[in-house]
């Protein structure tokens, strides 16, 4: 049986099929043979296909030549094991009637007195298409044109077990349920070749390429092969399945593996161990809708032309939606293993200081004004400001870190702040925002003790004055501490804290703020300093405009009102970077965060998410220039261009019927 492949994630869901959600379940299988022994090969390869079946794959992909062996050499001159295979795949095609799924095996065939290296396809009883391999190696251990012709040779049908179908490198087999899926296939060199087919086939809509292989094994080539088909799937936009044959080759001069891949746009989802005699198969779920948005958003993809091609539908069995068995990263922004986080860290803050440097490079800057709160946003602004200046040799005392205490200031942020400023060797300065907002409201008539919006947004403005005034003083420009998910929310002042001259964070979500600042502690060298970093850290997420509680601790606690910015940064990834609909965004959600959140709870703020994102627009579209340091940004005059006026119902819509209770 196919050993069970990644974490089963369930969750109470609809009945609909899984491929709703555009996800496609394909399986890579090394078959444990022998060399030209057709009925024991055909025997293990029934076992698998009903395995797979029971698996619940729709796709299975068999190696090169599987039904006879690879290594068969001058025995594919012979009539007895040509005989055989078409036998074989006549008892196969019946064999698939008891069965639901697409079934692409590797097969010497002959037809118009030539043989060819085939992939044949087979689904519902009968055989669909048959697709020659290419190009044929003919150098060092390769002879196959000594038995073989191209593809460029075939006519354009073949008979196979009484039926004639297409047959040529130019057919395609689509699902008939989803067609998202169309299922390209090429055969091992195919897929090494400066040109490989599946190129052409992925513009002609090929989100899936298969690639039926017998690829011997020497020193070094298993990684050079993993390069290559990450590499192709990357290229071609699509997720690339490599099904290599196994052991059960011919050692007389080489030595065959086993070794399977399956990838997703540069990313490997599935890899088999190699050298094993008995039968292995790995599966990965696809997701077709990702491989779309991607290649509509890529205006390469969508400038190359597109070769005709013949389509062939097939039928498999649906997937329920609580089936899944793909990982669904509940911090797609954060890497979950240290080493690589910490890499991610290190490489994201270079981008930061590099953007800052080159600003103040051109216009010839030594001074900047940083406004700091004690808080992450305008702690990691301070740092990304002290390594720029180290970059360029200027003087820290350049940096002029301003805190403005006002109504809302805790003691430990207010302390923070101070003491972070001191053990960095920057200009501190402190001013009071107190008598100032105070005027303030007596100038506009606002009662001190209405805490509305009005009250907040003045200690806001007022800040951000005073920044750009000491900015004129020293000729300075002033850095900004808004990060990605405050933009994407709109949960900032405008003209506030929204604006200021070089907006450093604004590549960088909320939930990866917090571990870069923690990077900058692990490696900041002074143990002060580390601890300064660790407690800001560690202090609550609050814009402080509203006053303290009786403890003097921090009343107003952002995430209470706008929604945990785990939850929002999951959902701007997966709108803005995947183009997902509502409701495969909430499907993710409730899988990722099954065991925080309710159904319920992801729904409603998923929501408000989508109100805030349309509705502040606005703000976006007048934000100050700052370094992309990720797949997704919101400049726009970079990723995103949006209207400010563009209305949420229509995503609403496919939200306001489910609440989380049925994804």
């Amino acid at each position: 049986e196919i050993p069970p492949v990644g974490e089963m994630m369930t969750q109470t869901m609809d009945s609909h099929p899984l491929h709703r959600y555009g996800y496609f379940r394909v399986a890579a299988a090394t078959v444990e043979h022998r060399v030209a022994d057709v009925a024991a090969n055909l025997a293990h390869i029934k076992t698998l296909i009903t395995a797979a079946a029971r698996d619940n794959c729709q796709c299975l992909a068999l190696p090169e030549l599987a039904l006879s062996g690879y290594s068969c050499a001058d025995l594919f001159m012979q009539d007895a094991l040509l005989d055989a295979v078409e036998e074989a795949l006549a008892e196969l095609a019946a064999h698939s009637a008891t069965v639901a799924l697409l079934i692409i095996v590797g097969a010497p065939l002959r037809q118009g007195g030539r043989l060819f290296n085939c992939a044949v396809a087979l689904a519902g009883g009968r055989v669909l298409g048959v697709v020659p391999k290419t190009f044929l190696p003919n150098t060092r251990e390769f002879y196959e044109q000594r038995w073989f012709s191209s593809a460029t040779a075939a006519a354009d049908t073949i008979v196979v077990a009484a039926a004639e179908v297409p047959f040529g490198s130019d057919v395609l087999f689509r699902q008939r349920d989803n067609h998202a899926c169309i299922i390209g296939v090429e055969i091992c060199e195919d897929g090494w070749v400066a040109n490989p087919p599946s190129g052409m086939l992925a513009v002609a809509g090929a989100t899936l390429l298969v690639n039926l292989s017998a690829s011997p094994e020497v020193l070094s080539k298993c990684a050079y092969r993993r390069q290559l088909v990450r590499s192709q799937s990357a290229r071609c936009l699509a997720a690339y399945v490599y099904a290599s044959a196994g052991p059960g080759e011919s050692s007389t001069d080489l030595v065959f593996s086993g070794h399977s891949l399956i990838a997703e746009n540069g990313v490997i989802l599935s890899e088999s161990e190699r050298f094993s005699f008995a039968t292995t198969c790995i599966s990965a779920d696809i997701d077709l809708d990702y491989l779309l948005a991607e290649r509509r958003s890529n205006s390469g993809f969508a400038a190359s032309v597109a070769p005709a091609c013949r389509l062939v539908d097939f039928d498999v069995a649906p997937l329920a939606a609580s089936d899944l068995r793909r990982r669904v990263a509940p911090h797609p922004f954060v890497p979950a293993a240290d080493e690589e986080r910490s890499e991610r860290c290190e490489e994201i803050f270079a981008l930061q200081t590099t953007a800052l440097a080159r600003r103040l490079r051109h216009i010839g800057g030594k001074n900047v004004v940083v406004g700091i709160s004690g808080g992450l946003d305008s702690t990691l602004a301070l740092l990304v400001s002290v390594r720029a200046f180290d970059m360029l040799g200027l003087e820290r005392s350049g940096i002029v870190a301003v805190t403005m205490p006002g109504f809302g200031t805790s003691a430990r942020t207010r302390s923070n702040a101070d003491e972070l400023m001191r053990l960095l060797g920057v200009t501190a300065r402190v001013i009071s925002i107190d008598a100032a907002v105070r005027q303030h409201f007596s100038d506009i008539g606002h009662d001190e003790n209405q805490c509305d919006i009005t009250y907040e947004n003045s200690q806001a403005r007022e800040r951000t004055q005073i920044l750009m005034d000491i900015a004129n003083q020293c000729g300075a420009i002033v850095i900004g501490t808004g990060d990605l998910s405050e933009l994407a929310l709109g949960w900032c002042t405008y003209n506030g804290d929204h604006m200021s001259m070089y907006a450093v964070n604004c590549g960088v979500p909320k939930t990866l703020v917090r571990y870069l600042v923690q990077w900058c502690a692990a490696s900041s060298g002074c143990s002060a300093t580390r601890r300064v970093l660790e407690d800001i850290c560690a202090t609550p997420v609050s814009p402080e405009l509203l006053p303290p509680d009786a403890a003097g601790e921090i009343s107003q606690v952002t995430e209470d009102h706008v929604g945990p910015y785990e939850l929002h940064d999951f959902f701007l990834y997966q709108v803005v970077r995947h183009q997902f609909a509502p409701r495969k965004v909430l499907f993710l959600a409730t899988l990722a965060f099954a065991d925080s959140y309710s159904p319920q709870v992801i729904c409603r703020w998923l929501k408000v998410f989508y109100r805030r994102f349309f509705s502040q627009q606005f703000k976006r579209s007048c934000m100050p220039d700052g370094p992309k340091v990720g797949s997704v940004a919101l400049s726009p005059r970079g990723d995103w261009r949006m209207p400010s006026d563009a209305v949420a119902a229509l995503w609403l819509s496919q939200l306001d019927d489910l609440d989380g209770a049925h994804v």
